[in-house]
């Protein structure tokens, strides 16, 4: 097993010649899979990174590019919303990530669905993958799928600007949003991540729902006293009720950015008297360094650990999809302009064909299930 792609930041744009080619190709292969699969097979792959790589690399975009992510994406939210095939797809990169909310009011009009649940679920999917769960990747694409029974994905993908890499985070349909939620997440795994969702991190939870109850200003105190520790100095009061290296944790919370509270989330928090993890999550002006301070006091002053386990997960390779029609960067060989125009041509004769033929298809390109493309042809864009 091996990782699909490293997801390396790339700029640039796709040309228009191919971007035309891209949004036949795309609409073509979502009104297969609705055929094939219905609605809900259709998220259940867009969550799965090996399908969600396997259509990129097919519709001809980079195999190993941070854009693999946002124009696949946004070639498919286009082609949804020109057909109707019973799902739609909200938010985007930039900006349109915002609009997410509206978007999701106007599919759940559509649908005659109660929005407020996704949106909510839109929220909370964000909030976990900056702040619940840190690696050093900042969000900057959210697209969220939504079918007319209510079945949900979501695909975003965060950036370490520092490194010039981007991660990407698969949801399907998530039953918990605090143990273990994610379907899949994609990219370089790090030597150790803040993971306050994992399965390993209950007594966490519970012991942050209750510290949190206590009036911010002695939570602060707390803080203080460990970053004097970070500077050198040992406070009278500090108490380290076990023996461990207090520096050595200190610098690997340092690592993930500065740790400073904001006591008007914590305000918050007391207020409501938050008892569940989710809402805690959901509390205004909670973000990764109030977190990552509480977390750290968790850790030294209660003896509490979260887990430092990086959630990411290594599937199959799907890269002999690139040899489709090649790559926009010319991995593994040049965009194949009349191979591209015949496939769209097979595609569109396909799908107007009646369902038996089309089972006859199927089986005929099964036959590539298990051909190897050649290493060497794979190489960084």
């Amino acid at each position: 097993m091996r990782n699909i792609a490293d997801l390396p930041l790339h700029g640039g744009h796709v040309p228009a010649w191919l971007a035309q080619r891209m949004r036949k190709l795309t609409k073509l292969v979502l009104v297969l899979a609705v055929e094939e699969y219905g609605t809900k097979g259709l998220l259940e792959r867009l969550s799965d990174p090996v399908w969600f790589q396997a259509f990129n690399n097919v519709i001809g975009m980079d195999w190993d590019s941070s854009g693999s992510t946002t124009v696949t994406a946004g070639m498919i939210k286009d082609a949804l919303w020109r057909e109707e095939l019973g799902v739609k797809a909200a938010g985007g990169k930039g900006k349109k990530s915002r609009a997410t909310p509206e978007e999701l009011k106007t599919i759940a009009e559509l649908y005659e669905l109660d929005p407020e649940p996704y949106v909510r679920t839109s929220r909370l999917v964000a909030k976990v993958d900056t702040v619940a769960l840190q690696t050093g990747y900042q969000l900057y694409h959210h697209v969220f799928f939504l079918d007319e029974e209510g079945n949900w994905a979501v695909v975003q993908q965060g950036m370490n600007e520092a490194e010039r890499m981007a991660r990407r985070f698969h949801w399907f349909d998530a039953k918990t949003f605090i143990l273990d939620p994610h379907n899949a997440i994609s990219g370089l795994r790090r030597e150790f991540a803040l993971n306050t969702v994992s399965k390993e991190s209950r007594d966490y939870q519970r012991t942050l729902l209750d510290v949190v109850q206590e009036k911010p200003r002695k939570i602060e105190r707390e803080l203080e006293s460990l970053k004097a520790i970070a500077r050198g100095y040992r406070p009278l009061v500090y108490y380290k009720p076990r023996d461990v290296d207090e520096v050595s944790i200190l610098r690997r919370y340092e690592s993930l950015g500065r740790f400073e509270l904001n006591k008007r989330a914590l305000e918050f928090a007391r207020e409501l008297s938050v008892n569940n993890y989710e809402e805690f999550l959901l509390l205004k002006g909670l973000g990764p360094s109030t977190l990552r301070a509480l977390s750290l006091i968790l850790e030294l002053v209660y003896d509490v650990h979260p887990s430092w386990k990086d959630p990411v997960t290594h599937p199959p390779d799907p890269f002999k999809f690139t040899y489709a029609v090649g790559g926009k960067d010319k991995v593994p060989f040049p965009i194949d302009k009349p191979a591209y125009d015949e496939l769209i041509s097979f595609l569109e004769e396909l799908v107007s064909r009646h369902p038996k033929e089309k089972a006859l298809v199927r089986n005929v390109t099964r036959i590539t299930k298990n051909w190897k493309f050649p290493e060497e042809e794979k190489r960084a864009t």
